[in-house]
């Protein structure tokens, strides 16, 4: 695994701990589709029900393939050598970014408008200057917009072992002073 990657684990290991408490177990994943839910105001009921099933199946992925000793939660030591491994998480991740980018484009436009973008990233726990890192590095238009596909390869990227030098390392970078 690329250092780029390993830092990516280490940052999605604590998005994904959202109550702090050093593991990764069901009840984060409720804490954090609660908090995208609520920064979604404007989107409409089947984009917000994608993104629940989104994190559903991002916890019974990862419990059914990480929690080694069946004990309900997932482990720093369970969760970095296997996360990104696109055997195991590719059809996972791939349904989480079309839901989280979709869920980015209420107006059904195709585009992510940099407000919705830094409110959603906020609400899943990346840092504001890191988030604005990554919406310059996707290339927005003149009217500071995205496009949905984007996103959504960029959060593919995300997760891929293999890459470095994309547009989601910045989310592992020190926040600007």
């Amino acid at each position: 695994m690329r250092t780029e990657a390993a830092k990516r684990v280490e940052l999605v290991f604590s998005l994904f701990d959202a109550n702090g408490n050093g593991v990764i177990d069901s009840d984060d994943f409720d804490l954090m589709t609660g908090r995208v839910l609520e920064a979604a105001v404007a989107s409409d009921a089947g984009a917000k029900e994608a993104i629940r099933q989104a994190f559903r199946q991002w916890w019974t992925t990862l419990a059914t393939e990480l929690d080694a000793n069946g004990d309900g939660v997932v482990t720093l030591d369970e969760f970095r050598p296997f996360v990104l491994d696109p055997q195991r998480f590719g059809p996972t991740v791939s349904q989480f970014a079309e839901a989280l980018s979709a869920l980015g484009d209420p107006d059904g436009d195709g585009l992510i408008e940099r407000p919705l973008f830094l409110s959603l990233m906020t609400a899943i726990g990346f840092e504001e200057a890191n988030i604005h890192a990554l919406f310059d590095a996707f290339g927005p238009d003149a009217e500071d917009r995205i496009t949905v596909a984007t996103w959504a390869t960029g959060i593919e990227d995300y997760y891929a072992p293999d890459l470095a030098g994309i547009p989601g390392d910045r989310l592992v970078g020190a926040p600007a002073v």
